[in-house]
């Protein structure tokens, strides 16, 4: 259980990925408009004993559709303010969305796997101690960005090859958020 070897309190942070994690990936597109977004099943609940138990909560997010031209800032900003109230309905809370409108080949400081967003977040929120903070993310990206910031790492995914493979990346590993929520006592 994460939560013998971690004292987990209200001093933690949680960064958790967005697509995913929280809500249903679409494969090979981007989620343009609210119709689209759908919660992954116990995300709601998850996110409500998080709130209980982390200082602070934030979702860091790459969103190339927008680079791409696929969507406007305006239709990410709509399906955020959906997100968060159905989040807040749910009696979570997210303090900040940071996201990452450019393409991949722009390689820029504020796209995943480089850590951009994890600064935006301490320069707004200077409590934040990285080593006190974890980064929750399905993909390998994610776990680059964890260990780049100096946070512990949760990979929520169940392909055991890609686990295997990136374990010096890995600290603990879930099948979803509900179960990583459930370690955490």
């Amino acid at each position: 259980m994460i939560s013998n070897y971690l004292d987990i309190d209200s001093s933690w942070s949680l960064f958790l990925d967005r697509d995913g994690v929280i809500n249903k990936r679409i494969v090979g597109d981007y989620i343009k408009q609210w119709e689209e977004f759908e919660f992954l099943p116990g995300v709601l609940n998850a996110i409500q004993h998080f709130t209980e138990l982390f200082g602070k909560l934030f979702i860091v997010t790459n969103q190339q559709g927008i680079g791409k031209g696929l969507m406007l800032e305006t239709d990410l900003e709509s399906i955020h303010e959906k997100m968060m109230q159905e989040i807040r309905q749910h009696g979570g809370h997210i303090n900040k969305i940071y996201h990452s409108p450019y393409k991949a080949e722009e390689n820029s400081v504020f796209r995943k796997p480089n850590i951009g967003l994890a600064r935006k977040a301490k320069i707004d929120f200077p409590i934040i101690e990285f080593d006190k903070s974890i980064m929750a993310g399905d993909s390998i990206s994610d776990m680059q960005f964890g260990k780049s910031a100096g946070m512990i790492t949760v990979f929520i995914n169940t392909d055991k090859e890609l686990i295997n493979e990136n374990k010096e990346l890995i600290d603990y590993s879930f099948p979803d958020l509900k179960s990583f929520a459930k370690t955490l006592k």
